[in-house]
This record gives structure tokens, C-alpha cells and sequence, in this order.
């Protein structure tokens, strides 16, 4: 292969919004493939509020070094390989990085660069969402909520990719579920197509309002994906022996401090707090994508897609998922 190599590399850690600069587009030559080597070319890219962490300091994963590709999930194709395990044409997903091209190296851990199936009916890009590390977020985050029919679930940033499944694997288990998103449109889609019980616009002057009159009954379970005001409100409505999920914190992924609800109502009213990572669960992750398929092919599960095109455009893609531009998994397509 002789097409040179584009790649978002991290110049600089952002402070606030990722600004011009802070990711570079830059071309590498192809190297040769060596015995048990392929090369894939990148398809899809997944954007998702942890490359912010990522880019600016250690967390579960070390942080992106300065001059490095930036880090990030993508649906592939293999095009050339001398790897024993990969044939031209495979489909991969995974650790791509932000780039056209990724090489799969035998010697090196792959563990998240997995073969990914052909089914019927259903887009490469599902791989990325539902059937992907969003849907698998939802399905681990949810064993440990233990939802019980006729509980009330609440669930923050409702309308984006793993919200959207919280919500509706806590219909499945027969919950009241209750949404929370920043707009009217998206408000729309998750009661009128996910079946979501009720829905809260957030940026509604009324709306701790709105949130007391749907959940009449209090909240049993907390799956909280945005921190903040948001999340002090939820608490404050929790029952006795509340279950809180702690599967994001985005309000404060911008901020120097992004601050923590206050811990009064974790005491009072005995609520149970676990955050995770959904990585911990891999040993685990085909019998949850083949639940999450089951569901999805029975029509239990609904998602939406927003595809931005062109590589050089992910910027600007990761900088939706704060402002609210996106509903559902947001893509780009390379």
C-alpha cells in the first residue's frame, strides 16, 4: 500500500472545548507489513465523552502523550495481512485511534481489537453503539443497579448512546423510567420511540419541577452519566437504599474542578454507590452483545445514529457531545 497514513495527533491538552490546534492532522507513510502483521483500514470512528479524559490526564488509562494519535474506538476493515489470524476483508473493532489506517501486530495486546461478525440487516456502524462498548456500558452499569419491576429508574444524558439503551434495558426489567436530556426533540424521541415513561428537559427554567412530578413515588435508581446540579437534584429525590450507578461525570470533563455532589444524601437516606469501567466486565463481553443483539433483533432495543463525515472533522465531533449537538451514537465516518 502506498496511500499515506492521516492521523489526529494531540498537540497540545485543551482547556475547556477542544480549540484549533489541540488535535493536529498529520500523514505518515504506510509501513511495510512484517510476518504477523495486518493492516486495517478504518471505517468508522467512535466519539465518546472519555477521549476528554484521556487528552488530559491519567485515569483508568494512561493519558494521550503530546505528539502521540490520539486515542479513541473505530470499526475497521483488514486489507492486507500476514497475521495468522486475519484475512482480507475481516471486520475489526476496537482501539483504532484516530487515524486511516491502524496495524495489527501479533506481538502486541489486541485485546481490544476484536473480529466483529456479518449479520443481516444490520449496519457496521451497530458495532460502535448498541453492540459496541455503549451498549455494553448499559448492560454491565444496569446488573449492577439490579432494577426490579415497578422501580423507578432515572437515567442522565438519557439521549445519548448508552442513556438511551439504560433506559430502555430498564423497560425490559419493567421499571418506571425517567429521562433526562437537553432538548425537546431529543426529550421526544425517548418517550415517543424508546418508550420511555417520562422525560425531563434539563435547560427548562421548571424543570426540578417537571423531575418531582414524574418520579411521584421517589427514585430508586440512579444511572448517572452526568454529575453536576443534575446529579444533586436525582440524589435529593432518591428512596431509602437507593441504588446510584456512577457510569459518567460529564458536566465536569471541561473543568479544571469538576466537582462532586454532595455525599449528605448518601448518608441520610443509605444509598448504595458504585462507579465502573466497563473494561473490567471483558471476559464477559460476548454473552452481553449476544443479549444486546437478541434484544435489538426483537425490536426491545431502538437506537439513532449522528454521522459526521471526514476525519479531519472529529474536533469539532468530540466538541458536540458537550454542547448537546448529537442524539444517539455519534460516528465519524472517515
Amino acid at each position: 500500500m502506498t496511500s499515506p497514513n492521516r492521523q489526529l495527533v494531540l498537540q497540545s491538552r485543551p482547556k475547556g472545548m477542544l480549540a484549533p490546534g489541540d488535535l493536529q492532522l498529520k500523514e505518515t507513510p504506510l509501513p511495510e507489513l512484517q510476518e504477523g502483521q495486518a493492516l486495517a483500514k478504518v471505517k468508522y470512528l467512535s466519539i465518546d465523552p472519555t477521549m476528554r479524559i484521556w487528552m488530559a490526564m491519567d485515569s483508568y488509562l494512561p493519558a494521550v502523550a503530546i505528539g502521540e494519535v490520539m486515542r479513541s474506538l473505530g470499526f475497521a476493515e483488514i486489507v492486507e495481512s500476514r497475521h495468522p489470524d486475519y484475512k482480507k476483508g475481516d471486520r475489526v473493532s476496537g482501539l483504532t485511534g484516530l487515524q486511516e489506517y491502524v496495524v495489527l501486530d501479533s506481538k502486541a495486546s489486541h485485546s481490544l481489537l476484536q473480529k466483529v461478525p456479518k449479520i443481516p440487516f444490520v449496519s457496521d456502524t451497530v458495532f460502535l453503539g448498541v453492540l459496541g462498548l455503549n451498549g455494553l456500558t448499559a448492560f454491565f452499569g444496569m446488573e449492577i443497579a439490579q432494577p426490579k419491576k415497578g422501580e423507578t429508574l432515572v437515567v442522565s444524558a438519557a439521549a445519548g448512546a448508552t442513556g438511551s439503551v439504560v433506559g430502555q434495558i430498564g423497560k425490559i426489567h419493567g421499571c418506571r423510567v425517567v429521562g433526562i436530556a437537553g432538548s425537546d426533540e431529543k426529550c421526544a424521541w425517548i418517550t415517543k420511540d424508546l418508550g420511555f415513561d417520562a422525560a425531563i428537559n434539563y435547560k427548562h427554567p421548571d424543570w426540578k419541577t417537571k423531575l418531582a412530578a414524574a418520579t411521584p413515588n421517589g427514585i430508586d435508581i440512579d444511572f448517572e452519566n452526568v454529575g453536576g446540579e443534575i446529579m444533586e437534584t436525582v440524589l435529593g429525590r432518591m428512596n431509602l437504599h437507593g441504588r446510584v450507578v456512577v457510569c459518567g461525570l460529564i458536566s465536569g470533563y471541561n473543568k479544571e474542578d469538576p466537582g462532586l455532589a454532595s455525599f449528605a444524601n448518601v448518608l441520610v437516606k443509605r444509598l448504595r454507590v458504585e462507579g465502573f469501567i466497563v473494561l473490567d466486565y471483558a471476559s464477559r463481553f460476548m454473552e452481553a452483545g449476544t443479549q444486546l443483539a437478541q434484544w435489538k433483533m426483537f425490536g426491545k432495543i431502538k437506537d439513532r445514529e449522528t454521522i459526521v463525515e471526514g476525519l479531519e472533522k472529529t474536533p469539532d465531533a468530540i466538541n458536540m457531545l458537550f454542547t448537546g449537538a448529537n442524539t444517539g451514537k455519534l460516528i465519524v465516518k472517515v
